[in-house]
């Protein structure tokens, strides 16, 4: 099987392949690829391509649906850099609290005075804070980033109020018992003195589930004066106009960003960080591993997990003589219009996984028969068939 990187991808996940895998330059003969930041929505995709992993969480620079509709599972890697955005929310809530980066910048200004010393006994009161501790957070999403920022804010003292209408079962377990669960994002922006935000980008005309520009005038104006608010998830959560206005008035006093962009960038009281969350060698690694480890499951069992445009799918590993994977749409009689055309065959099924997401669907077939190729023609030339791959 071969490989190919459209960005560098750590070491240490690359030698997760070991040795069946080579590594391409030629995308076109690559079967898997890997991928960061670069933009994918112009490229072209070769009949060999299987899957996509993207190393890390967001997939704004891939094309879902164009590679659903070519049978391409496109993976993402959630949680592998939760630890270090986690770490970075923390320095964000200090930094905006005490006037840190102001000192600083002053500091770099009187260096060369032989009096600096007696300078800044002098004038560090003009960049004295507050202190976090018994301050109220509100973590909107409680993800893998969010669950950890919470525990962690609790930990160091603040009263902590969660919002997410999908917790995860394992979210829920590894959410501090301490925090406060409430139902809608409206007793957060009520009640908190700092506000996060660790949501995924939903266009949804329910504005209790729609999340794109959901700190707006509207949820600003339901805030305390001088409240903080930090984005270290998706640019396009805030509204940047209706930032500018509040932290203009004094509305919100400061707006701290791991996404500045030509208004943010400019404007007073903007803490702007250059999209460092997972600038760490450990979340690099973290989700060049995870990524990897995607990739060899489906390849060497037909398994998927953490797929953004195909469902999760776990077949475990083949003990039949055979394993056929077919991408298909999710439309009525599929499923029987395969187990007919295999016992047509007089072939016999050993097992069957089906699962399905949204227009799509994903279909493991354990057989018992060293002959499959006849198999997996057949197979694929139903309508609704997308691709069909023999795994074993």
């Amino acid at each position: 099987m071969k490989y190919s990187c459209l960005n560098p991808i750590a070491q240490v996940g690359l030698d997760v392949f070991g040795d069946k895998y080579q590594n391409v330059d030629d995308i076109d003969a690559a079967d898997v690829l890997l991928v960061r930041s670069a933009a994918m929505h112009e490229m072209e995709f070769s009949d060999q391509l299987l899957a996509i992993a993207r190393a890390g969480a967001g997939v704004n620079n891939i094309p879902l649906e164009k590679c659903a509709q070519q049978g391409i599972v496109v993976f993402n890697t959630p949680g592998a850099n939760a630890n270090g955005v986690k770490e970075l929310v923390i320095a964000g809530l200090i930094l905006a609290s005490r006037d840190i980066i102001g000192g600083i910048n002053w500091v770099q200004t009187i260096k060369e005075d032989p009096n600096v010393a007696k300078l800044v006994e002098k004038g560090k009161s003009q960049f004295a804070g507050k202190e976090i501790e018994g301050k109220k957070l509100g973590v909107i999403g409680l993800g893998a980033i969010g669950v950890l920022v919470a525990n962690a804010a609790k930990r160091l003292g603040m009263t902590v109020y969660g919002c997410d209408p999908f917790i995860s079962v394992d979210s829920a377990w590894n959410l501090s018992r301490d925090i406060i669960h409430v139902k809608t994002r409206d007793e957060i922006y009520r009640e908190c003195d700092y506000i996060t935000v660790h949501t995924p980008l939903i266009e949804n005309g329910d504005p209790t589930l729609n999340t794109k520009q959901m700190i707006n005038k509207d949820a600003i104006e339901k805030m305390k004066d001088g409240v903080i608010i930090l984005n270290f998830a998706r640019d396009l959560l805030v509204n940047d106009d209706d930032m500018g206005v509040a932290l203009s008035s004094g509305k919100v006093a400061k707006y701290v960003t791991d996404f500045p962009n030509a208004k943010t960038a400019n404007m007073e009281n903007v803490i702007a960080i250059p999209h460092l969350g997972a600038s760490t060698e450990e979340s690099e690694d973290n989700c060049a591993k995870m990524a990897v480890k995607q990739l060899i499951d489906y390849i060497e069992n037909g398994n998927i997990k953490n797929s953004v445009n195909y469902p999760n799918c776990d077949a475990g590993v083949c003990e039949a003589d055979g394993r056929i994977a077919i991408l298909h749409k999710n439309i009525p009689n599929m499923l029987s219009q395969f187990t007919s055309a295999i016992s047509s065959m007089n072939v016999n099924i050993a097992n069957l996984v089906n699962k399905s997401k949204g227009n799509y669907a994903y279909t493991v077939i354990d057989l018992e028969t060293s002959d499959k190729e006849d198999t997996a023609a057949k197979l694929k030339a139903m309508k609704g068939v997308i691709k069909v791959r023999i795994v074993k």
